[in-house]
């Protein structure tokens, strides 16, 4: 067994996705990283990489992990390597992003998030990508991506992704103020989609 059938291709995580994303079968690396941009942002039931893909809605944590792993299976060469970073939101920052209505969810104070990002290997260089929201610059296919989050601390994550941004976001971040926040940047993000 050391083939793939036609049946287990069309079963593969990649060909589900080119699929959904209406993409061709032998879609660009570029056109990927595109789609799952595309992808509205939004926090998934099951938040997964299937999950993003079932729900068509993905957060920074899942659209990456999506991307990680159509990465792994299409492009390994690509090296994909995902990376946490922790940083300070302020009610400015998100109100000139985002809006009001999203900004109003962020205290006087400000608050502290765990971002997740993607980096790559593509000619040798490191390219860094961030396709957390579907209004953002899409990938010209060659350089580094500008992130969704301010200036911070990153921690490549490891083994397990998920887990160690669960405890990046226990140890800095307040549940009760993130979620709200959370919640309000996937409304900003409906409210901004054309019709």
């Amino acid at each position: 067994m050391g083939f793939c059938s036609l049946g287990q291709m069309n079963g593969s995580l990649f060909a589900r996705f080119v699929t959904r994303a209406g993409l061709p079968g032998d879609a660009s690396l570029c056109q990927v990283v595109n789609a799952v941009q595309a992808i509205p942002y939004g926090r998934p039931g099951a938040r997964t990489a299937d999950g993003v893909i079932g729900e068509w809605k993905g957060t920074c944590s899942t659209k990456h992990a999506l991307l990680a792993r159509l990465l792994g299976e299409r492009w390994p060469e690509s090296q994909p390597r995902l990376v946490h970073r922790v940083y300070r939101v302020s009610r400015s920052s998100v109100l000139q992003r985002y809006g009001g209505g999203a900004a109003g969810a962020v205290p006087a104070d400000g608050l502290t998030d765990v971002h997740r990002y993607l980096v790559m290997t593509l000619a040798g260089q490191e390219v860094t990508i961030d396709i957390t929201f579907p209004g953002d610059q899409a990938w010209d296919g060659r350089r580094s991506m500008c992130l969704a989050c301010g200036d911070g601390h990153d921690f490549p994550a490891g083994d397990d992704p998920d887990a160690e941004k669960a405890a990046l976001e226990a140890s800095h971040c307040d549940p009760q103020v993130r979620e709200p926040f959370i919640a309000s940047l996937a409304l900003a993000s409906s409210l901004s989609r054309p019709i």
